[in-house]
């Protein structure tokens, strides 16, 4: 296992930190608003053979899947130093470090930190492995309160441990313990009081169907549980208005799942683009409709969520079984939903029509800037991809340098004219403005 570096701790008080973000940060997963999408212009259009330029390099971070946040001018992100997770604060100009405070241990399969830091007004916010959810605050590098997933709310998690990035909406963090009583939680942001709990009961998943039965045997009804439906996947929690309703939208173990944002009430659950391995890819949602996929021989499907009177449910309008989508999520741009099972695909999001399957482009991560995809496959291969619905264009690629010998699970984040990439022990920074 590597080690941090020896760490240098800069003096920087609590203002400079805390300083508003810039138009083109990236402050939490999946950018500003959990959609993967930039609003940032002027980004190169296509790259050299061998990529963009490499600004700099920095080591030391210990293991981690952990996407990096980006705010006013600081980076986030979480590494390991032996069984110990921390959260990181660099200097965005020079990766040079400012900060790392202790947040939990690291445990679970592939075991190593993966949530990306949740940055809002002077704090960071997010959650250990073993399911510390943790308030920062980032002038200090301090820790001003944290509550427990198993102990505080008796949280169930998968067997990769806790994955999730907590969602700020307002004065309330959002996060997700798993568990019949506590699927869901809603915490006031500056202090973990808790404000509500999602219960979690009585609904059954329907799995695989049983063998078809022998001669002379009885057949069986296919097989039901609840053991599992509300644990926590590997998720984070999207917002959102549907039906005129808010709502936090999150894939859970058992499926898609739609709460109340008032109280934090089920609303409604959507089961098939759920697997009963693994749920990672953020749900995309886009008026009163809902796509998620996930892996493990699943695929991905759109519901519409339709209001009855008070009650909610959700019906599926269709099916995509090719999109295999295990860790790297989807964007949704236009009207086309962009990304990786076994390729690249471009999917109609009214329709679930295959517009395009992109071969040359393997199984990975996506964000989208200024017209491109930025398509980071977990073997170490870096794509520029146009974002057109017509037709694939590839208009760049490069192999990651410094690859370490685990999957390149973190997302590719595009921030102020800088393409970030998260390789393990390593933070690798790249000029994509165009000059």
């Amino acid at each position: 296992m590597r080690r941090f570096l020896p760490v240098l701790f800069l003096v920087i008080g609590g203002p400079a930190l805390a300083a508003d973000p810039g138009a083109y940060d990236w402050p939490q997963w999946r950018g500003p608003d959990r959609t993967g999408l930039s609003k940032e212009t002027g980004l190169l259009k296509s790259w050299p053979k061998e990529g963009p330029k490499q600004l700099w390099k920095i080591e030391g971070l210990g293991d981690g899947y952990s996407t990096p946040s980006i705010s006013a001018g600081k980076i986030y992100l979480l590494g390991t130093k032996e069984k110990d997770e921390y959260m990181i604060c660099l200097n965005e100009k020079d990766g040079s470090r400012v900060w790392d405070v202790k947040i939990g241990k690291a445990i679970g399969g592939y075991t190593a930190p993966k949530s990306t830091p949740t940055i809002d007004n002077g704090f960071a916010y997010t959650v250990s492995s073993d399911g510390n959810l943790v308030c920062v605050e980032i002038g200090k590098g301090t820790i001003k309160w944290q509550k427990s997933y198993s102990k505080d709310f008796k949280g169930q998690m998968g067997g990769w441990a806790y994955t999730e990035s907590p969602l700020i909406d307002g004065d309330l963090v959002i996060g997700t313990p798993g568990g019949n009583t506590a699927a869901l939680v809603a915490m006031k942001k500056a202090d973990g009081e808790v404000v509500w709990k999602t219960a979690i009961s009585g609904i059954y998943r329907k799995l695989q169907a049983p063998r078809k039965p022998s001669k002379g045997e009885k057949e069986k009804s296919p097989e039901k549980t609840t053991s599992n439906y509300s644990r926590a996947g590997y998720s984070s929690v999207v917002q959102a208005e549907i039906g005129g309703v808010k709502q936090y939208v999150q894939f859970i173990d058992g499926g898609v799942v739609g709460v109340s944002a008032a109280d934090g009430k089920l609303l409604w659950h959507y089961e098939e683009p759920a697997n009963t391995t693994a749920n990672c890819s953020t749900p995309l949602v886009r008026g009163d409709f809902v796509f998620a996929a996930s892996s493990y021989g699943t695929g991905g499907g759109q519901a519409k969520i339709v209001k009855e009177g008070s009650d909610f449910k959700a019906e599926q309008t269709y099916f995509v079984r090719e999109m295999q989508n295990h860790h790297g999520g989807m964007v949704l741009v236009g009207d086309h939903i962009y990304g990786t099972g076994g390729s690249l695909l471009c999917v109609d999001f009214k329709t679930g029509k295959i517009a395009w399957d992109e071969r040359g482009v393997s199984k990975g991560s996506v964000t989208y800037a200024d017209g491109q995809l930025y398509v980071r496959s977990e073997n170490g291969k870096i794509a520029l991809v146009e974002a057109n619905p017509t037709k694939s264009v590839i208009n760049g690629q490069f192999m990651q340098p410094d690859r370490s010998k685990q999957a390149a699970w973190p997302h590719p984040v595009v921030a102020n004219g800088k393409l970030y990439i998260r390789d393990w022990d390593i933070l690798l920074c790249y000029d994509v403005k165009n000059k």
